[in-house]
């Protein structure tokens, strides 16, 4: 069995497993996950994350034989900026691990994890999520088109060509990214993310919620259909010029807010159907794990070499 440890790295969370590269499934009693303020000192949030690493590591160890001495690939779906080649964080002025800027990632980490026979690779955790979901449909998918989005705390996008992260074309967005891209009078970010939902509720009913989509989704009157509604025209509209350049033919939905697709996935479709866009829709809820197989995923030497020469700085 070929075993490779994947990371999900969150604003507020850190979340690991190891992954049956073989079957690409997550091995059971290997997933950890802890709370990590983001906002701590450089220590504090390195030595959270070796913790959960360390654990999905003596997990494997306990199991499998493995000593101390035995090589582990460590793969991270990391938010970005980064250097995804060099390992280096370079978050800063995005209120979010501002304490790693210009920090290895793994040389520090490698000062507490409990193994030392690691190496680390590294992709953008939209792209962890969308090369996740594209090997999960790989059966039906073929070398079809995915566009693969998280919609959550903000708005991740990955551009996939026969699960081939694309950042770069004249039929992609720059660097792969939608959550920058102009939309009304803002941004993407600003419209397909939680704090959307919760300012348009405040608005339209002058009550505060601090709970999320998930407490939106569960009042269920007018103003909250309104809400999602509005949601999925916006979405459709700003999608649609995106599916076309990239001919996609499949679309996947990840995030917290794609757990209440059942408010909102109709309304897509209807409005797809309307501007003639064929494209299947696939709504996946765990994009934790998602995006932990996704990150599995930079172990498989092939698909390493096709990727490894055109890794993002972003």
């Amino acid at each position: 069995m070929s075993i490779t440890i994947g990371v999900d790295i969150g604003g507020s969370h850190i979340s690991s497993a190891a992954v049956d590269s073989d079957s690409f499934i997550i091995i059971p009693e290997t997933y950890f996950s802890g709370v990590v303020d983001s906002k701590a000192s450089k220590d504090v949030i390195i030595e959270k994350w070796a913790e959960i690493i360390n654990q999905t590591i003596h997990a494997i160890q306990k199991a499998f034989g493995l000593s101390e001495s035995d090589s582990i690939g460590i793969a991270f779906s990391m938010p970005g900026p980064f250097q995804y080649e060099t390992g280096i964080a370079m978050f800063e002025g995005n209120d979010k691990y501002e304490s790693l800027y210009n920090v290895s990632v793994s040389e520090e980490l490698l000062k507490y994890l409990s193994a030392k026979n690691v190496s680390f690779r590294f992709l953008n955790d939209a792209s962890c999520f969308g090369v996740g979901g594209s090997l999960k449909q790989e059966s039906e998918l073929g070398d079809k088109r995915v566009i693969a989005i998280t919609l959550g705390t903000g708005f991740g996008a990955a551009f996939l060509d026969n699960k081939l992260p694309i950042t770069q074309g004249s039929n992609v967005p720059h660097n792969g990214c939608l959550w920058d891209k102009p939309f009304k009078d803002s941004i993407a970010d600003n419209y397909f993310s939680t704090r959307w939902f919760l300012s348009q509720y405040e608005n339209i009913t002058g009550e505060i919620l601090t709970d999320g989509v998930k407490e939106i989704a569960s009042i269920e009157n007018y103003s909250t259909a309104k809400i999602f509604d509005d949601f999925a025209n916006n979405l459709t509209e700003f999608l649609v010029p995106f599916i076309l350049d990239f001919d996609a033919n499949l679309l996947i939905l990840g995030g917290n807010i794609a757990k209440s697709n059942r408010l909102f996935l109709s309304k897509i479709q209807q409005n797809l159907k309307s501007k003639n866009v064929d494209l299947s829709i696939s709504i996946i809820e765990n994009t934790e794990q998602m995006s932990i197989l996704g990150s599995s995923y930079l172990y498989n030497e092939v698909f390493w070499d096709r990727i490894k020469a055109e890794l993002p700085y972003f």
